[in-house]
């Protein structure tokens, strides 16, 4: 219908019902709305006994023409219109949920590596040159952000005054490796590269080993690294999941954008929302813990936030902390590709039980393994 036409009946309920709730909407702007899929079309219903026909609104979409009203924006793309009704709980189309989703899932891989390693280029070095194209660009992975190192140096100037040390010597005397290494940020860059167009290729204990180095305090010992690096040699049946020729069978290889857009396509939509939920009270559960540290820091008495901190620092908690400070805009895009990756690291854990039966997941409980909003997302 062109937009300078007269609105139908059907139309013009779902206009009157955006003005009774102050809200002026146009016949282009519900045309707008349909062709983005947010706002499905009216129906055709029978008036029986040869009446003939009527075409009506469906019932949700009196909930979305208002929504819509209120939050477009000049410039919102369709897809973060699409992940704000979702957010609110609103009947946005399944189909346009995906596809927001999806979007998503391809942010991580946009713009290098495409068209896969050239004539006689094996995968690692193709990996290699799009992440000297990432980091060329000006783009490099931050391994400790500024808020986590300030942090990280007011509590240790607070155990030097104390004669506090931290890790306690009973845990730095659990890390086995002899020559610990770590990643400089362009090193760190060129892992995430290679894992993003890889996938599960490019996970190897030695690689995850590393990464948790680079990113803890100067001058601790890591025993959840030196786990992860001895995890083969100390549990044989690990080979089920790290297996003798490299790589992480509970993560598929190849690229690991399609891997995320596939779990937008056909993830349930009632454990999509839960990951979506998961993702923001992980964000919500970082700042706070980094507030509350901050103020006992603050004011010279540190207390159960610091302990936390100091106990989740090497562990996944204090991955998650780090990662929420990396992310400063937290679109709704961004929102969602967190959620895509709880979902990817939940079938992981799942992969590796299939595989490792018996694993002792009572302890992502424990101080520090795993944010508390994550641990019954997990369970799920």
């Amino acid at each position: 219908m062109p937009s300078t036409s007269a609105p139908s009946p059907a139309d013009q309920r779902l206009i009157d019902h955006a003005r009774q709730h102050g809200y002026v909407v146009s016949v282009k702007r519900l045309t707008v709305w349909r062709r983005a899929g947010l706002l499905p079309g009216n129906v055709v219903r029978s008036l029986g006994r040869g009446r003939g026909s009527v075409s009506v609104p469906r019932d949700e979409a009196f909930d979305l023409v208002v929504a819509l009203a209120r939050l477009a924006r000049k410039g919102a793309r369709p897809s973060d219109l699409a992940l704000a009704l979702f957010d609110e709980g609103l009947p946005v189309p399944e189909e346009a949920a995906r596809k927001a989703f999806g979007r998503a899932a391809r942010i991580p891989g946009a713009g290098f590596g495409e068209g896969g390693p050239e004539a006689g280029e094996d995968e690692e070095e193709w990996a290699a040159r799009a992440a000297d194209e990432v980091i060329a660009s000006g783009q490099r992975t931050t391994l400790v952000p500024t808020r986590a190192r300030r942090i990280d140096r007011g509590i240790a100037r607070h155990q030097h005054r104390e004669g506090v040390v931290w890790p306690p010597p009973e845990l730095d005397e659990l890390d086995r490796n002899p020559e610990p290494s770590g990643l400089s940020g362009g090193e760190a860059t060129t892992v995430a590269v290679s894992i993003v167009l890889r996938g599960g290729a490019a996970v190897t204990p030695q690689g995850v080993g590393d990464v948790l180095r680079s990113v803890q305090p100067e001058g601790w010992g890591n025993p959840v690294a030196s786990l992860v690096e001895y995890t083969v040699e100390d549990i044989p049946a690990a080979e089920a999941v790290f297996p003798a020729d490299g790589g992480m069978t509970t993560v598929a290889g190849g690229d690991a954008c399609s891997t995320l857009a596939g779990f937008a396509e056909t993830t349930p939509l009632g454990d999509l929302r839960a990951a979506w939920e998961a993702a923001q009270a992980v964000r919500d559960w970082a700042l706070d813990l980094c507030a509350r540290t901050e103020a006992e820091l603050d004011a010279g008495e540190p207390g159960s936030a610091v302990t936390e901190w100091l106990t989740g620092r090497t562990q996944m908690s204090g991955l998650m902390v780090l990662n929420t400070l990396r992310d400063h805009a937290w679109s709704p895009s961004d929102r969602a590709l967190s959620a895509l990756l709880l979902l990817l690291m939940r079938q992981a854990l799942r992969d590796v039980e299939e595989r490792m039966p018996g694993c002792q997941w009572e302890l992502l409980e424990s101080p520090g393994m795993a944010p508390a909003p994550l641990v019954p997302f997990f369970r799920l």
